[in-house]
């Protein structure tokens, strides 16, 4: 969990072209367990390596009546930097532009209260689940992944005239918060075959596409909105790292 935070953090300002610089961790607890506190802090410390990115210190604040016994609270705080010129605000998204989606690796940090409301009272996190391939709690735990490299990569050859970290709200709501008005988007929600934890989720919980759309990222981590004539560069430039790049709707 301490991981999933920082390359939350980390996605949240790379998608308006920032480089991380450091991270600060705040972690609330009634009473601590040393065994907890070292794995959530070696997940910082593994998610600021990776992301190259110093973790130069935090709080941890001990407050009984507050949490109960094995609760905890966790935020974190990043600053990067970008130069003002180079700010990606979306300010330069027009008609016809391609929207091009990046998988997750799952829920990421979001959805969570809904799952659990759904699956726990009928499974226990070790169940294995055939369909999935694995535990429920494997499943929900899969690391939020970094889009850092890929996201550099597109800015540094100005291939993007938005990006979008698609978090709570999903798809939709995350990324017409970066679309100029009266432009709107159009989804393909076919492009691509949703993993099968939403599927999962979906079925057992017998909840509309609608709420599923608003809630979770259904496979979908990042979309990168591409000029028409800067499109195959921009799928050379993801297949050279290994990206599955889904040409999944545009800008209408």
């Amino acid at each position: 969990v301490g991981n999933d935070l920082v390359n939350h953090c980390v996605n949240d300002i790379a998608v308006c072209g920032a480089e991380p610089l450091y991270f600060l961790d705040y972690m609330a607890v009634g009473k601590i367990d040393p065994n907890v506190a070292e794995k959530i802090v070696e997940g910082f410390a593994r998610g600021c390596r990776e992301n190259n990115c110093a973790l130069i210190g935090g709080e941890t604040a001990e407050m009984p009546g507050i949490y109960t016994e094995g609760e905890y609270d966790m935020s974190g705080t990043i600053v990067g930097v970008v130069e003002k010129d180079r700010v990606i605000n979306g300010s330069r998204i027009t008609r016809g532009d391609k929207l091009i989606g990046f998988k997750s690796s799952g829920l990421h940090t979001n959805g969570y209260s809904l799952a659990r409301k759904i699956l726990f009272p009928k499974y226990s996190p070790n169940d294995y689940i055939a369909e999935l391939n694995n535990s429920i709690g494997d499943e929900l735990l899969a690391i939020h992944r970094s889009y850092l490299e890929l996201i550099r990569l597109l800015a540094d050859k100005d291939l993007v005239t938005g990006l979008s970290h698609i978090t709570g709200g999903g798809i939709t709501g995350n990324t017409m918060r970066i679309i100029p008005k009266p432009l709107e988007l159009k989804i393909n929600w076919n492009a691509w075959e949703v993993p099968a934890i939403f599927k999962f989720i979906q079925k057992t919980g017998s909840v509309t596409d609608e709420e599923m759309r608003n809630v979770f990222n259904m496979g979908i981590g990042l979309i990168a909105i591409v000029p028409v004539n800067k499109l195959d560069k921009a799928l050379e430039v993801a297949s050279n790292l290994g990206e599955t790049a889904i040409i999944m709707g545009e800008v209408v």
